[in-house]
C-alpha cells in the first residue's frame, strides 16, 4: 500500500522536546511552512513561551508541558492536539539527553533514566501516536544519531539508548506495514548539531564540557530533514557527510573506525577552555532555555548537501538501482558462458 502524505499546510504536527534545539528548529520551520504545531516540553514555561513566539510571528501552535517517561503524558499530549487542532498527522519523536563519562565510572542510576527519556519516551510517543494516525494516515519520526549505526566513546547509555530506538522503529515499521496501516515510520540520524544538548547533559568528564565533534551543523539541517520525512515517506537519513563517512567506515572497516574513534573522540567531544564542572545536567529535571543554537565555538554548517542529495527523487532511487544491477550481476554470473559445453 502506497502511504500518501499530507503537505506541510494541511498538517498538524507534534514534536517532543520542543522547547529548545532541534525540536524548537522543526517546529517553527513547521509553523513557516503552514502547519499547526504542538510542542511538547518539560519546562513549562520555555514550552509555552516558544508556542507564544510562533503565534506572534503568525503561526498556529500550543505548548504543552509534558514528560516522555511517562505513557499518561503523551496520552494528554496527544489529546491536547486534538482538542486544539483536530487531528495529528507527523508526532516526532525527538526528546533526549545525554551522560558524559567512562562507561564503568557513570552510575546506573544515570543511564536508567537516560533510558526513560530517550528509549521509553520514543516508545511512550509511538503508542500514544499511532492510534490516531492509522485514522487518516501520517509520519511517525523518530529522532536516532549516527551513534544508532556506529557507537562512540564517553557516551555508553546514549549510544545503547540510540542503538535501542533503532531496533524499535525498524521493528515497528515491519509490523505496521504487515498490517497495511497508512503510516511512514522514519529514522533522523543526525551527526554533531549544534543545540544546546551539551550544555544540557550530565559530565563526569574532568578535562573539559561536553561539545559537539566537528564537523557541525545547524539544527536547521535536522529540520529540513525532519520536515521532509513529514511529506514524503523515507525510511532513515543521516544528516551530515561526516555521519554518513563514519557509518559506512564502521560497516565495511569496524576495526579501523575504531581506532579512528579511539584517536579523535576523546578529546573530540571536550571543551577543554572550558573547565569541566561535573554538572548536574537536565537529567532529573529541565533547564531553562529556550534557544535552537549552542555555544559551539567552531564553523558550523547551516546545510548538508550529502543530505539534500540523499532525500533528492534521485538519491532515494539510487540503492534501487544499485541492488538491480547487484542482482543482474548475480543472475548472469550464475549462467554458462556459450564458449563453454560444446565439445565438452
Amino acid at each position: 500500500m502506497r502511504i500518501k502524505l499530507r503537505p506541510l499546510a494541511e498538517q498538524v504536527v507534534v514534536i517532543t522536546g520542543g522547547s529548545s534545539g532541534i525540536g524548537l528548529a522543526t517546529g517553527r520551520a513547521a509553523a513557516k511552512r503552514g502547519a499547526a504545531v504542538v510542542l511538547a516540553a518539560r519546562n513549562a514555561d520555555d514550552v509555552r513561551r516558544a508556542a507564544d513566539v510562533i503565534r506572534a510571528d503568525g503561526g498556529r501552535a500550543i505548548g504543552v508541558p509534558a514528560d516522555v517517561s511517562r505513557q499518561e503524558d503523551m496520552e494528554r499530549l496527544a489529546q491536547a492536539a486534538i482538542d486544539a487542532f483536530g487531528h495529528i498527522d507527523t508526532w516526532v519523536n525527538n526528546a533526549g539527553l545525554s551522560v558524559y563519562g567512562a562507561t564503568l565510572e557513570v552510575p546506573t542510576s544515570d543511564e536508567r533514566r537516560l533510558f526513560d527519556t530517550n528509549y521509553w519516551g520514543v516508545v511512550h510517543g509511538c503508542r500514544a501516536a499511532v492510534p490516531h494516525l492509522r485514522r487518516r494516515g501520517g509520519a511517525l519520526i523518530n529522532m536516532g544519531s549516527i551513534v544508532s549505526d556506529r557507537a562512540a566513546p564517553l557516551q555508553a547509555a546514549y549510544v545503547a539508548s540510540k542503538h535501542a530506538i533503532k531496533g524499535y522503529t525498524d521493528t515497528l515499521r515491519m509490523e505496521l506495514e504487515k498490517d497495511r496501516a497508512p503510516i511512514s515510520v522514519t529514522l533522523v540520524k543526525p551527526a554533531g548539531i549544534d543545540t544546546p544538548f551539551f550544555e544540557h547533559a550530565r559530565s563526569y568528564m574532568v578535562d573539559g564540557e561536553p561539545k559537539p565533534p566537528p564537523p557541525v551543523y545547524a539544527p536547521d539541517a535536522v529540520a529540513e530533514a525532519v520536515l521532509r520525512a513529514a511529506e514524503e515517506p523515507v525510511r532513515d537519513v543521516t544528516v551530515g557527510g561526516a555521519g554518513r563517512f563514519m557509518t559506512f567506515l564502521g560497516t565495511v572497516a569496524p576495526r579501523l573506525s575504531d581506532l579512528y574513534m579511539e584517536t579523535l573522540m576523546f578529546a573530540g567531544q571536550q571543551d577543554r577552555s572550558r573547565p569541566a564542572d561535573l554538572r548536574e545536567g537536565n537529567l532529573e529535571a529541565p533547564l531553562p532555555d529556550g534557544r535552537t543554537r549552542g555555544r559551539y565555538e567552531g564553523p558550523v554548517l547551516k546545510r548538508s548537501a550529502c543530505t539534500r542529495a540523499a532525500l533528492s527523487d534521485v538519491g532515494r532511487a539510487l540503492p534501487y538501482l544499485a541492488l538491480g544491477f547487484a542482482g543482474w550481476a548475480f543472475l548472469r554470473g550464475l549462467g554458462v558462458p556459450r564458449s563453454a559445453g560444446a565439445g565438452a
